[in-house]
Parts: C-alpha cells; structure tokens; sequence
C-alpha cells in the first residue's frame, strides 16, 4: 500500500464526514446562514475532488496488484462524492423551493403545516442517506482491508514456494555432481581390473609355459 495514497485518503475521509455534518446542518438554516454553509459546503468539495485526482494519479502510479484494489476504492469515493454533490443541489434547490413557497404563503396559496411536515421530511430522508453512505464507505473499507491482507499473504506464500523451489534446485545440483564423480571412479576401477586381469592372465601364461619348457628338458634328457 503507498503510504503518499493512505495520506491523500485520510484527509478524504475526514473531510467527506465534515462535509456530511455541514450538509445535515445547513437544510436546518434559513437564508443568509444556510447560503454561507452551502457556500462552504461546496468549497470543501472542490477540495475532495482535488484529494480524489491526487489519489487517482497516485494508484495509476503503482504496481498493477496494488493499483487494481486502490481504484476499486477510489470508485467508492467518487461515489460517495456525487452523493454529497446530489445533497448539496437538493439543499440548494429546497431553498429555492421555500423562497417560491414563502411567496405563495403570503398570497394564501401554501399551508404552513404541510410545508413544514414536507421540509421535516426530507431532512431525514437525506440524513438516512448520508448515513447510509457513510456505511457503504466503512464496508468497502472494510473489504479492501481484507483483500490486502489476502494479497499479501499469497504473496508470502508463493515467495516461500520459490525459496523452496531454489534449495531442492540447488540440492539436485549437488547431487548430480556426486553422481558424476562416483561414475568417474567407478570407470577408473573398472579399467583397473582390467588391466590387472591382464597381467594377471600374462603371469599365468608366462608359468604354464616355463613349466611346459622344464618337462620337456627333463622327459628329453
């Protein structure tokens, strides 16, 4: 894991759940506090998506193993970064909406209650939602976690198969050399016997025929 894309990712992260509280808080404001949340709302998202570049450069930099799981994150990010991008355009277009429907109020076209039930409404359906983000960021988390650990141990595995690989290769290179100087003295032996068979078979010839030779000196005389 590169350590220069676990920094870019840490500040993502924080600022995602400082931008999520920010955007919980500002649909409970009224004009000029909520415009300046949504304004500071939007400037840190141009922050998250410079973070989201750098950590794309950074994983496209990397060996293709590592770079593989980091993308597979930073899609997760990038996704969690629309859904912030979404609430912010719902949050904007809501004021928009409660302008319009103040005006209408005021012509007695609107009725306080529902609007009020109605923004109550879809302050916790974005609440739920931004929560659930935040838990599908946690579990792919969580999961990529996972598989680098799983990559690494493989890793270690099959590194530890190839050490082993080398010594048995080493071995049977040791053993073969043995193989081929016992050959060699079982060669030398061999012609050895021979020769002394030979020899042997040369004094015995050399005998048979100096006893032949006195028989006859001694039958003839």
């Amino acid at each position: 894991m590169s350590e220069v894309f676990e920094g870019y990712e840490r500040q993502y992260c924080e600022l995602s759940a400082n931008l999520a509280k920010k955007c919980a808080a500002a649909a409970l404001l009224d004009g000029e506090q909520k415009k300046q949340k949504v304004s500071d709302v939007k400037a840190g998202l141009e922050d998250a998506e410079a973070l989201i570049r750098k950590m794309d450069l950074e994983a496209r930099s990397l060996q293709p193993s590592i770079k593989a799981m980091l993308l597979a994150k930073l899609r997760e990010y990038k996704s969690d970064l629309n859904n912030l991008k979404t609430e912010v355009k719902r949050i904007t277009s809501a004021s928009l909406n409660a302008a319009a429907r103040d005006d209408l109020l005021e012509s007695g076209m609107a009725d306080t209650k529902m609007v009020s039930a109605d923004q109550r409404g879809r302050l916790m359906m974005s609440t739920e939602r931004l929560n659930q983000s935040s838990d599908r960021i946690k579990e792919s988390r969580r999961t990529m976690l996972e598989t680098e650990e799983l990559g690494v141990s493989i890793l270690q595995d099959l590194h530890q198969q190839r050490q082993s690989l080398l010594h048995s290769h080493t071995t049977l290179g040791g053993v073969d050399d043995n193989i081929g100087k016992s050959k060699k003295i079982l060669t030398a032996m061999t012609r050895r016997m021979s020769r002394n068979k030979w020899i042997i078979g040369s004094l015995v010839a050399a005998l048979v025929l100096a006893i032949l030779i006195i028989l006859y000196f001694k039958l003839a005389h």
